[in-house]
């Protein structure tokens, strides 16, 4: 079961005891007095208002209080009745009661023409006068208004009635204080009182928000209105939206003015299934259910008024039963909008984001059962908040994390299981324990994901949560999501959008919820994907400025995105000072800081475009936390990766193959690789050296130099120069040292070559010696006539090595200045590069040759060295020592 209820209030528990203990409950042990105790109502203040019937049939009225878990006894009428509505103010000194105070068949009988139903206003502190509010044959319904928290208004109080036929008014009553802290009403003639709304088929009582949702029926089409109650005795519309719903045919209907007592069950059936809920992120949706003409098939619809759309889906029913009842219950969660129909589906609409369906939970069969919420018979009054008239009880909803995890691992679908990872990620807001298990089901499933990337969304989810709490409106810049796009389907259910206007708004200087409102509407207004930003721009700058071959240290750009590199990381080190459990952040990666520096310039602008009125300062540190937390969050993947593989620094030993848990993780930093890659994120400094480290030990030679031909394996100094220094030259050493050295880009090369003393890579340098000297000789323009090069065959393949290099230069552009230059020395040129070759890597075929090398060397080296001073050639250090 993914949905958690714990009963904050019960009526068996909390309170029959009590009863019992009074003397009270007697009359409450026989089955047909089984309704003689239900709940009438909520109040703000978290007190449950009940009533129940004594031994002489006397009707009673207690409250119970959530915080103190006391109850209280209200009021009593000496004679049964019929409660239908109920209201005590904040100071519980005023009772507000609507009764049926007799049946049709009561009232038939009697000679004279009396009211079925009559409302009262009672004084309780003490109880004392009562004064008739209304005496008609319509029901009504009461409820009395909460000033903020904090505020005194203990002098007066407003009531809310609410009648059948169709009008909403509002009565202000002033209290005083008389002896012994008798509180009675001043007014001794009528009520003020004010109309707040007339003609309306439907109506909503906020009671934390203290504001009214109701809809007018409109032509075919019905208008949605609120009026917010204020603390200074006013009130006014605030918001007017049009709404596809058809309202013909409809009956009257009231949601969370209490437990609505006045419909019977055919009323009901032809009422409108409809609820408002809002979110504290500034969500407002709609939710109703429509008529469907199918008998296995409901349809519901979800009205996302802060985005501009609905979303109306058709779910086929599993099974079908005559006698059940195609009603769905909505339940507020405040990320998301609960669908839930009694053993069939348990439908979780993500309120926040809601343009893809894959964030949405569909849930049918035993995840989606709720033992306790079996009946239809229930209302979300308050956000996590469900009351069940029937039972009489309350619970707390919340989201099981055992539950959702256990779904997680047990899910097939794609679209489950991304659901489930952004509600994991994103509704229970970074918790230790479960975002290591996340990881550690990541790690498990990296193969099985195969329309999106779970890696992406578990870092993209992270961040967005971490960060948008921190200042407002940022939630609409950052992006929460890596997928642009998302057709797939959920079996047994049809969705079709439609875009819809967007509601109006009219107010002055509305703070909390209003505001946040009407933020997300200016963002609909204004495209609101092209806010989300985008790494498009960052992978195009990193590619050009990573390309560019000529000296960029001394640009001041560089020289910023260096900076904001260096404040990235000292930031990141401010935040874990222990020593890492992975080898991370111990060395600079010139093109990871460079991605670094760029990241924070340009999400930097992004920030400054859209939320200008935060401060460059406050947006200084929003980009430094955000790109640190980026770096943080793989660093953890490696830490939780690491310590479940049982992994430790032995990884830069090279003497021995690595084992099964080596090559997982291995694979595991391939697709963190991947996933960055997707993203144009930075990676920590030394990531690629560890990577490559576990790239050696665990991968044969073929598939290394493939993952290194095709960027999956990026060289790094670090991890080269270990290499070389650390592995003996065995044949198989020597093969994998030259495949290394052979791929090196050219200025990494000149570093770590020389760390490496064997012949064949003191052979690689001095090919790379001679044609770097050749090369720079070239480039001195001469307009000597060049002179005819005689074509010698060769069979010593050195010396036809050092000849093609010669023949290579000759055939570019700077060739002619260099043969006139070199024309005297050509042969001693071939004949120094025949010897050092022998010299370094001598032939069985010359054993006279090398027992006499250095004589000969130490002559040619001497002309040699004579002839280039002439022609004023850079000498080789080679040379210079020879000498």
């Amino acid at each position: 079961m993914l949905l958690h209820l714990v009963a904050e209030f019960d009526l068996q528990r909390d309170v029959v005891p009590w009863l019992a203990a009074r003397g009270w409950a007697a009359a409450l042990d026989t089955s047909e007095n089984s309704s003689a105790l239900y709940v009438v109502n909520v109040e703000r203040n978290g007190k449950i208002i009940y009533t129940w019937k004594g031994n002489q049939r006397n009707t009673h009225i207690g409250l119970y209080d959530l915080q103190t878990k006391q109850n209280e006894h209200l009021y009593v009428f000496e004679r049964d009745l019929r409660i239908i509505s109920c209201s005590v103010n904040n100071e519980r000194t005023l009772l507000a009661v609507s009764f049926r105070q007799y049946t049709e068949e009561r009232v038939s009988q009697l000679f004279q023409s009396v009211s079925k139903y009559l409302t009262l206003l009672i004084e309780i502190h003490p109880i004392n006068n009562l004064r008739v509010l209304k005496a008609v044959d319509s029901c009504v319904q009461v409820q009395f208004l909460y000033p903020v928290e904090g505020r005194n208004t203990s002098a007066e109080s407003r009531l809310l009635l609410v009648s059948e036929d169709k009008y909403i008014e509002q009565f202000d009553i002033h209290v005083v204080a008389e002896e012994e802290h008798k509180v009675v009403i001043q007014n001794s003639g009528q009520l003020p009182r004010a109309r707040v709304a007339d003609d309306l088929i439907w109506a909503q009582w906020d009671m934390m928000e203290q504001r009214l949702f109701y809809i007018v029926p409109k032509e075919s089409k019905s208008t949605l209105k609120c009026v917010q109650f204020y603390p200074d005795e006013n009130f006014n519309s605030i918001l007017e939206s049009h709404l596809d719903i058809p309202v013909n045919d409809t009956q009257f209907k009231l949601v969370n003015f209490g437990c609505d007592y006045c419909q019977d069950q055919d009323v009901a059936s032809k009422s409108l299934n409809l609820q408002v809920f809002t979110s504290k992120a500034g969500g407002l949706c709609v939710c109703c259910t429509l008529a469907c003409d199918t008998p296995d098939e409901i349809m519901y619809s979800v009205y996302f008024l802060h985005k501009g759309y609905n979303k109306t889906f058709t779910v086929s029913l599993e099974r079908t039963e005559s006698h059940q009842l195609k009603e769905v219950a909505f339940m507020n969660l405040d990320y998301y909008v609960a669908a839930y129909l009694p053993g069939q589906f348990l439908h979780l609409l993500n309120i926040q984001h809601p343009d893809l369906l894959c964030y949405s939970l569909f849930l049918t069969g035993e995840d989606a059962r709720i033992d306790m919420l079996q009946n239809i018979s229930i209302r979300s009054p308050l956000v996590s908040t469900v009351l069940d008239c029937h039972v009489g009880s309350m619970y707390a909803v919340s989201i099981s994390d055992s539950a959702l995890l256990q779904f997680l691992q047990n899910s097939k679908r794609d679209s489950e299981r991304l659901a489930a990872l952004h509600c994991a990620l994103l509704y229970f807001r970074h918790t230790e324990d479960l975002e290591m298990q996340i990881i550690w089901w990541i790690s498990e499933n990296l193969s099985t994901c195969h329309s999106f990337d779970p890696i992406q969304e578990f870092i993209i989810a992270s961040l967005y949560c971490r960060m948008c709490p921190e200042t407002q409106n940022l939630d609409k810049i950052l992006p929460y999501t890596s997928l642009l796009d998302w057709i797939g389907t959920i079996p047994g259910v049809t969705c079709a959008t439609d875009i819809i206007s967007l509601p109006m708004l009219v107010f002055q200087n509305s703070r909390g919820f209003w505001e946040k409102l009407n933020s997300n509407l200016e963002s609909v207004k204004y495209a609101e994907p092209q806010l989300h930003y985008r790494s498009n721009v960052l992978r195009r700058e990193w590619r050009n400025l990573s390309e560019e071959r000529e000296d960029r240290t001394t640009t001041a750009c560089l020289r910023n995105i260096f900076e904001n590199a260096k404040k990235v990381l000292s930031h990141l080190d401010a935040w874990d000072s222990e020593e890492r459990l992975v080898p991370l952040f111990q060395e600079e990666d010139y093109q990871q800081q460079l991605l670094m520096g760029l990241m924070v310039a340009q999400l930097k602008d992004h920030l400054m475009r859209h939320l200008q009125y935060v401060g460059k300062k406050k947006i200084d540190q929003i980009v430094l936390d955000y790109v640190a937390n980026l770096l943080n969050l793989v660093h953890r993947i490696m830490k939780e990766v690491w310590r479940r593989y049982q992994l430790h620094s032995c990884v830069f030993c090279f003497d021995e193959r690595g084992s099964a848990g080596e090559f997982a993780v291995f694979h595991i930093m391939s697709r963190i690789l991947e996933a960055a890659n997707g993203m144009c994120m930075p990676l920590p400094p030394g990531f690629h050296t560890l990577h490559l480290g576990l790239g050696v030990r665990c991968l044969p030679l073929h598939t290394l130099l493939h993952y290194i031909d095709n960027g999956v394996l990026h060289l790094t100094e670090t991890c080269v120069r270990k290499l070389l220094k650390d592995l003996d030259d065995t044949e198989k050493n020597e093969k994998l040292k030259f495949s290394i050295v052979m791929r090196l880009p050219e200025v990494l090369g000149q570093k770590v070559r020389q760390f490496w003393n064997h012949p064949i890579n003191a052979n690689f340098i001095a090919r790379k010696y001679v044609k770097l000297l050749l090369e720079k000789l070239g480039d001195r323009q001469c307009s000597r006539p060049v002179p005819e090069r005689r074509s010698v065959p060769i069979e010593f393949l050195p010396l036809n090595y050092l000849t093609n290099v010669l023949a290579e230069i000759e055939d570019e552009g700077n060739a002619n200045s260099l043969l006139w230059k070199t024309s005297n020395c050509y042969p001693f040129m071939l004949t120094l590069g025949c010897i050092l070759t022998m010299l370094k890597c001598p032939s069985p075929k010359t054993p006279v040759m090398s027992q006499h090398i250095g004589l000969v060397v130490f002559l040619l080296l001497g002309i040699v060295r004579g002839l280039l001073r002439c022609i004023s050639f850079p000498l080789s250090p080679l040379c210079v020592g020879s000498g």
